[in-house]
């Protein structure tokens, strides 16, 4: 009876904690739940709001490059080439500069006055809003690039898929550099020291060692980045040039998805018009959410092979 008596307490401890336990795992589900309805709702209203163009035009308009507003004729087809080229040129951009930053800050110089000032200034990179980028690229980066297409010898525009990439490489440095930084300062200091007693040097280490330990994070890093710049709106919008057509290069003025709903949304008056924006947009998430795919179908892939 005793042994029975001072089990009790114990019982009735632990039957809250249960309580408070599967009341967590609930709440868990159902804003899991919540999170895939809103995606799925996201998704839904496009489509139909995209009816009237997708019966119009099927498939052609994914692969038309005529956009005419007056014909009543509609082709997203330049609007994608030029959200890959901008958001994949801005990505090949960044890159090296990201990967530097998180070295430097996650393994050369962890602490410091200098650390501290690296960071906080990646951090103010984020937090500035878009429109001050795009108005430092019209009146800084614009006439820059236009002197370079000058000695180049190409028609200067200035404003084109080149300016909206180094633009977008800007923005998204913070994004890839923050997660490299975390995944490096990650990596089991036993590893480093190992490579040290055989005589490894810094650079050594760095190369195979920590950058092979750190892939996946870094992919991943790389995705978020590319999800940032695939999305971009109105920095892009001011620096891009607007032009509804196929670029021929990469300092050709172009358009993005993102782009040409933010100019002609409140422009468009027709019911085809305005249907044909919405599917662009529906395009725009459904090209955001296979690059996420194939992203992370990437990095489950490395991170395996590592």
């Amino acid at each position: 009876m005793a042994n029975t008596s001072s089990n009790n307490p114990k019982r009735l401890l632990r039957a809250p904690n249960l309580l408070v336990q599967a009341a967590f795992q609930r709440i868990l589900l159902i804003s899991a739940l919540v999170l895939v309805i809103l995606v799925l709702a996201i998704m839904l209203s496009l489509i139909i709001s995209s009816l009237p163009s997708l019966k119009a035009f099927g498939v052609s308009f994914f692969f038309s490059k005529t956009w005419d507003p007056v014909s009543n004729k509609f082709g997203a087809l330049a609007f994608v080439v030029g959200t890959l080229m901008t958001s994949f040129l801005a990505l090949l951009i960044c890159l090296p500069f990201s990967l530097a930053i998180s070295l430097f800050i996650g393994e050369y110089y962890r602490e410091g006055i200098l650390s501290s000032f690296l960071k906080q200034v990646t951090e103010l990179l984020a937090g500035i809003p878009s429109i001050i980028y795009g108005f430092w690229g019209l009146f800084v980066l614009v006439p820059i690039v236009r002197n370079l297409e000058i000695k180049l010898g190409v028609l200067p525009y200035g404003v084109g898929i080149f300016t909206a990439s180094l633009i977008l490489s800007v923005m998204v440095i913070p994004y890839a550099a923050s997660i490299g930084r975390e995944v490096i300062t990650l990596v089991p200091s036993d590893l480093k020291e190992a490579g040290y007693s055989l005589g490894a040097t810094r650079r050594e280490v760095v190369m195979k060692i920590i950058l092979p330990y750190v892939r996946s994070g870094i992919l991943a890093g790389i995705l978020l980045a590319l999800g940032r710049a695939l999305g971009e709106t109105m920095a892009v919008t001011m620096v891009i040039g607007n032009a509804n057509l196929l670029p021929r290069g990469i300092f050709s003025p172009g358009n993005t998805m993102a782009s040409v709903i933010a100019n002609e949304f409140t422009e468009a008056t027709g019911r085809l018009y305005l249907s044909s924006l919405i599917e662009v947009g529906l395009l725009l998430f459904l090209v955001a959410v296979g690059i996420n795919i194939v992203g992370k179908y990437i990095i489950k892939k490395v991170s395996i092979g590592g």
